[in-house]
């Protein structure tokens, strides 16, 4: 029986996490700054706020505040995808959630790899928003065929990462030494290149049918475009970059300032214009390309089916009052007068059944086993002898993520697509099934009830 000792995934996600923050802190220095601020912000809002903080220490989520981040890449074929999900499965990270981004603009459809139990949350909640390309949706068949051609001819992958997901499948794990070199070896995979892999002109043809067709086939592989600390208090994040002179998007998305804050919340800078050297005919012709930018998140609670489709009739409303879905004028008057009918208060939005919690014994509640019995949950926190915390939402909104993409593809939408969701093709070219993250939640919520009574 083999006596090796194999790293967690848990710690192999955090020792990648920490490479990539590092890795973008060096290439986009402004996401540093971001790093700073909501350090400062976070620091401020735990001072004024010692009921938050204890909440948070009393779920283990105080710990990992400061290292939570989530990324976004943009891959292009099928088999890209099915190795990403081989070597996310490597760091104890799943596909979660479907994504149908193509309804809002943008030609692909997503999934996010994360750590799924409460464990390996508190542990490290890395999480990578991995969006795949809809080649089918390029009109011009000349160019989606070539694109196709493009992408049939890239490794995005060393062949050291390769052996190493190999290793860690074939042996149920890596030890230290390999566990290091996987995590530098995936690195590559996410590291931005200044030289293209297609001439201007045909950049320029692939920027014309949409900007992130561009920015998944013009290179040599998926740079990660942003990486995203999480803030205790977004507004001030974003008084905070303008106050730095940072060029923040116009509209914080998704739901409006809240007592409880619910799903998730995200604003960025705008994406930087780099310099990128186009191969023609031997040399280089130097253009640019808009890609990788800043953001920074939000996160309140989970919301239940029940409570995510109260959240989308009222998104929908503040959005369609602007004509044709705008966010522009007086959007952020109209999203504060629709979610007026959303509740703003832990206790209804529990009884309501709109949002998932964390239950668990108070001091005096594991003190006095008796007392509790088998009296239900609502019975005990009104007794003092239990709390039900927001569980965190530790997933995406398509309309929010489509609207962070577009913002910083260029300002506007370039065209519509018509619904083209197709989870079956997704789950197919994956080679894995997407979970359902509502799954997830109720399986969180349901483990803490059992705990009031074991």
């Amino acid at each position: 029986m083999s006596t090796t000792a194999f790293v967690s995934p848990d710690d192999i996600r955090t020792l990648f996490a920490q490479a990539m923050s590092s890795m973008y802190r060096t290439e986009v220095p402004l996401y540093g700054t971001l790093v700073d601020l909501v350090a400062e912000i976070n620091d401020a809002v735990l001072t004024d706020n010692p009921a938050l903080a204890e909440q948070l220490d009393r779920n283990d989520e105080r710990a990992r505040l400061a290292q939570e981040r989530h990324g976004a890449i943009r891959v292009g074929t099928a088999a890209e995808l099915a190795i990403l999900g081989r070597l996310f499965a490597v760091m104890g990270m799943h596909p979660v959630g479907y994504y149908d981004l193509s309804v809002a603009g943008v030609p692909v459809h997503s999934t996010a790899f994360r750590p799924r139990t409460a464990a390996a949350l508190a542990h490290n909640p890395f999480r990578v928003f991995t969006s795949l390309l809809r080649l089918e949706l390029i009109e011009d068949p000349a160019l989606r065929e070539q694109a196709a051609q493009i992408l049939a001819r890239r490794h995005i992958f060393t062949d050291e990462c390769l052996h190493l997901i190999d290793v860690a499948e074939r042996d149920g794990g890596l030890e230290e030494t390999d566990a290091r070199r996987f995590v530098l070896a995936a690195l590559e995979t996410f590291r931005w290149h200044s030289d293209a892999t297609v001439s201007l002109d045909t950049y320029h043809a692939l920027s014309k049918a949409h900007r992130l067709i561009a920015d998944v086939v013009s290179f040599r592989g998926p740079h990660i475009n942003h990486l995203t600390p999480r803030t205790l208090d977004i507004d001030a994040a974003q008084a905070g970059m303008l106050a730095r002179g940072i060029d923040a998007k116009a509209v914080v998305e998704g739901p409006p300032p809240r007592r409880c804050p619910i799903l998730l919340r995200q604003t960025s800078f705008k994406a930087l214009e780099e310099e990128v050297n186009f191969p023609e005919d031997g040399r280089s012709d130097v253009g640019t390309h808009t890609a990788r930018f800043g953001e920074i998140e939000q996160r309140g609670l989970a919301l239940t089916p029940k409570g995510r489709a109260l959240y989308d009739q009222l998104l929908n409303q503040a959005r369609d009052a602007g004509g044709a879905g705008s966010t522009g004028g007086d959007y952020t008057t109209r999203l504060a007068t629709a979610f007026a009918a959303f509740p703003d208060d832990h206790d209804t939005l529990r009884r309501e059944g709109l949002g998932y919690y964390r239950y668990a014994l108070t001091e005096a509640g594991r003190a006095d086993r008796g007392a509790v019995g088998d009296l239900p949950a609502e019975a005990l926190i009104a007794a003092g002898l239990a709390t039900a915390d927001p569980i965190v939402y530790e997933d995406f909104l398509p309309v929010s993520a489509a609207g962070i993409f577009q913002s910083n593809l260029g300002g506007e939408e370039q065209r519509a697509y018509a619904a083209h969701a197709n989870r079956e093709a997704f789950e197919q070219a994956l080679g894995l099934k997407v979970e359902d993250e509502f799954g997830i939640y109720q399986r969180l919520q349901d483990e803490s009830l059992a705990s009031l009574h074991r």
